[in-house]
């Protein structure tokens, strides 16, 4: 397993150095059509604070108040479908966030998060972080992330064919 971006699973699927990648699809699904792909889940999207944040006593924030906070998020090179998502998620609000820190990974985000650096705009994976940071709801709530599962058309390897059905199996029972 890699903690990879997007693009990089996929380049890793298309020349072979991955058999499979779980991934966010590209906002362009015909970015994907000359891979086998299939949506898996969905997640919401929520916002990432620390603990002693004033916003950590709330169970929703309004989506004003997040455009409002410094925001940490994934790097722009790295991660555009990231921007992406911001920009829909804020398309209604007359103030756009400001990401003041950009980091490569999720781990890096938290990390800036529970340093108190800003709050973030992620998708819950349900990464386990404890009680270093609170994931709380967005209202109005966004539309939730898809999750799927890519690899090369054809024939798989029988590894790579189990994998993908119990990938789908357990996907099913979330």
């Amino acid at each position: 397993m890699h903690d990879w971006n997007n693009k990089t699973i996929l380049d890793g699927v298309r020349d072979g150095r991955l058999q499979l990648g779980l991934i966010v699809p590209p906002t362009k699904a015909s970015s994907l059509h000359d891979l086998r792909y299939e949506e898996l889940f969905h997640e919401r999207v929520c916002v990432a604070v620390a603990p002693q944040h004033p916003f950590a006593r709330r169970r929703a924030i309004p989506l004003t108040e997040v455009a409002a906070e410094p925001l940490v998020g994934l790097t722009r090179e790295d991660y555009p479908n990231y921007y992406d998502l911001l920009s829909i998620t804020f398309s209604k609000v007359k103030q756009k966030p400001c990401v003041i820190e950009e980091h490569d990974s999720m781990f890096g985000i938290m990390s800036a998060v529970e340093a108190g650096t800003g709050v973030a705009v992620v998708v819950d994976f349900g990464y386990s972080f404890g009680n270093r940071v609170k994931f709380l709801h967005l209202t109005p709530e966004p539309k939730p992330i898809s999750v799927g599962i890519a690899g090369p058309k054809g024939q798989l390897s029988p590894a790579a064919e189990k994998f993908w059905q119990c990938a789908k199996e357990a996907a099913s029972q979330k």
